[in-house]
């Protein structure tokens, strides 16, 4: 059997391939994509005949915002098939033919979140897309995904209708840039990537011990002296520290500020900031050693964790963080202001007269009630500005604020006893959405930075904890994944420890649980390989298809039937227990390995993809448990 005839196998869907798999194997890379939409929609429907799209196709848009879209869409699809469609203003007539419409259509009152639910109708004669503006956005991503990955001058769809509408409201991601730092142009790559997912919060971790990377024009030594550390730890966990000797920093302008936001704001993604207080706070420290327990001298850290100096209770305090959040508010249209609250040692608060007296006046018991009526101040200043505050579970210790949103990372707990509460939850904890984890053993990974979350495991989150009644689960708005960046200092660090567990989470976020199964969306995924490759984009490359981390072997010998991770690449293998790489022996058919009973024999594959990219080499044990003669 060829690959192509074993993908195009391996996509069917019960529904579709007992009609059509004559049609399939005749055009075997637009139909298998055609079914690999992530993630999974609520429903679809298959129907007769399929629609041919071409730079003939019209676009017509039904109003502004139908015409932003179209506009977004051009883009995309050039950028994949190398042609644009022209654009026409208003609806097509009853007798035209051979068009794509946008339609701007009031969302269904009732249901959940129908603000970004779509319809999408694809018949031999024309393509349909009708929702809000975002709703019609999340449906071009799903059309966009039925195209082929690589230049074509005509795409083939098969007839079909699509309902669909997303599980959550908030689908985050989080970036830390205090610790590394990337470019606003990595930045609008990512937002690309969240919004062809249908991803819609870009959480924005701005502020660290490590660096302040916001501009702030009322508090200019924030970015003079705040955004830049003298160096950086050498190694993971080092003991004694041992610094690298390299200077590090820089910051984003409001005008970049404002470019991200806006770049976002047009792919439905709101920016959600983060101004970590009143811990992880010592870049800040360093600019206005004033605003601590103790005078300091401060010095923005150069070693990762968490710093005793922290902000203390103090009007300067607060008259320094309103004037630093009203400029951030001005900079950040989107509802939310995250303050992070986590991570805040007492020491200096306990040792602090200031603190005491603080204590003291308002009548608390101890040092967690005091950072409670910190956050609670900062609240009620949010609040007046129109803003809503969103902090790490911590928030919860000493009472929570009145209106605060709990983003829930050390476990569940956290999210389950502010639902309880009645405040508002997204679940993002360590178990399955860090992905600064690696995600396979660590001598099989790249990047070999420890931990393991794998895609499977990602994928199987489910954000609701069946503890909470009915009422309490309404609470839950969400799921996010994090990505901090202590040692992930280099951009395709980054992206290979996101992509494909960005697509996992995608589908956590938006689909219905019993819409989920594993199995199909590893299918679905394989077409999506070569768009991360077409984005340019440094993604974990899979182990190959049909190599299993350990098996028993009972007969003689041991068949391994391989097929390359990502369509076109080349494997490499080395069953010597040296480390394959291009000079290896090519896998080019079934791999027999001699079994040898009480033995255990270790096969290992290198995966090069077409662009040159070079996978981590994948291992497999095979156990001789006995051979057996026929």
């Amino acid at each position: 059997m060829s690959y192509q005839v074993f993908a195009v196998l391996t996509f069917c869907s019960t529904l579709f391939c007992a009609n059509s798999f004559a049609v399939e194997a005749k055009k075997p890379v637009e139909q298998a994509a055609e079914l690999a939409i992530i993630p999974q929609p609520a429903q679809q429907q298959w129907g007769q005949g399929s629609f041919s799209l071409s730079a003939k196709t019209r676009l017509y848009a039904s109003d502004a915002a139908a015409l932003s879209n179209a506009n977004l869409f051009n883009d995309r699809l050039e950028q994949t098939l190398g042609f644009r469609l022209a654009v026409l203003a208003g609806l097509p007539g009853k007798a035209d033919s051979n068009y794509l419409l946008l339609k701007t259509e009031a969302p269904v009152q009732g249901q959940k979140n129908q603000d970004e639910a779509y319809a999408l109708s694809i018949n031999p004669h024309a393509i349909a897309l009708t929702g809000s503006a975002a709703g019609q956005f999340y449906g071009m991503q799903s059309l966009l995904q039925m195209l082929p990955a690589r230049a074509s001058q005509l795409a083939h769809l098969r007839s079909v209708n699509v309902q669909d509408t997303p599980r959550f409201s908030w689908r985050g991601m989080h970036l830390d840039v205090g610790r590394h730092m990337v470019s606003v142009e990595f930045i609008k790559k990512f937002l690309d990537q969240m919004a062809f997912y249908k991803m819609n919060t870009f959480h924005w971790h701005l502020t660290e011990d490590q660096g302040w990377r916001i501009e702030i024009k009322a508090y200019p030594k924030l970015t003079e002296v705040g955004a830049w550390r003298k160096e950086s730890t050498l190694g993971r966990h080092v003991e004694p520290y041992i610094g690298d000797g390299k200077a590090y920093g820089g910051f984003y302008t409001q005008e970049q500020i404002r470019e991200v936001v806006a770049y976002a704001a047009a792919r439905h993604i709101t920016v959600v900031p983060e101004i970590e207080l009143p811990g992880h706070a010592q870049a800040a420290l360093a600019a206005y050693p004033e605003l601590a327990c103790t005078p300091g001298p401060f010095e923005v850290a150069t070693n990762w964790g968490i710093f005793e100096d922290i902000y203390c209770p103090s009007e300067a305090t607060f008259g320094f963080l309103e004037k630093v959040l009203s400029e951030v508010m001005a900079l950040f249209p989107g509802q939310y202001l995250h303050i992070g609250g986590d991570e805040v040692p007492k020491a200096r608060w306990k040792n602090s007269a200031l603190a005491q007296d603080v204590m003291r006046r308002e009548g608390l018991k101890n040092e967690e009630e005091l950072q409670s009526w910190f956050i609670r101040r900062i609240e009620k200043f949010i609040n007046s500005k129109g803003k809503r505050l969103i902090g790490w579970d911590e928030i919860l210790e000493g009472g929570l604020a009145p209106d605060a949103t709990v983003m829930s990372w050390r476990g569940e707990e956290g999210g389950i006893a502010a639902a309880r509460q009645g405040h508002d939850v997204i679940m993002s904890p360590t178990s399955h959405c860090y992905f600064d984890a690696g995600q396979g053993p660590k001598e099989q990974e790249s990047w070999q930075l420890g931990g393991e979350l794998s895609l499977e495991k990602v994928y199987t989150y489910n954000p609701v904890p069946g503890i909470l009644n009915g009422q309490e689960q309404s609470h839950i708005k969400g799921v996010q994944a994090n990505i901090w960046t202590e040692y992930l200092s280099k951009p395709e660090m980054i992206e290979y420890m996101v992509y494909p567990r960005l697509l996992a989470m995608a589908e956590v976020a938006w689909t219905a649980p019993e819409k989920k199964e594993y199995s199909g969306f590893e299918q679905r995924l394989v077409t999506h390989y070569p768009r991360l490759q077409q984005a340019g984009l440094a993604y974990r490359i899979p182990r190959p298809i049909g190599l299993p981390a350990q098996v028993n072997a009972t007969d003689k010998t041991h068949t391994l039937n391989l097929h390359a991770p990502v369509a076109g690449s080349k494997m490499y293998y080395t069953v010597d227990g040296a480390a394959p790489g291009t000079s290896s022996p090519q896998y080019l058919r079934p791999l027999v390995i001699t079994v040898k009973p009480g033995q255990d024999s270790l096969v290992q594959v290198l995966t090069v993809t077409p662009d040159g990219r070079h996978g981590a080499i994948q291992r497999s044990v095979i156990h001789g448990v006995g051979a057996v003669q026929k």
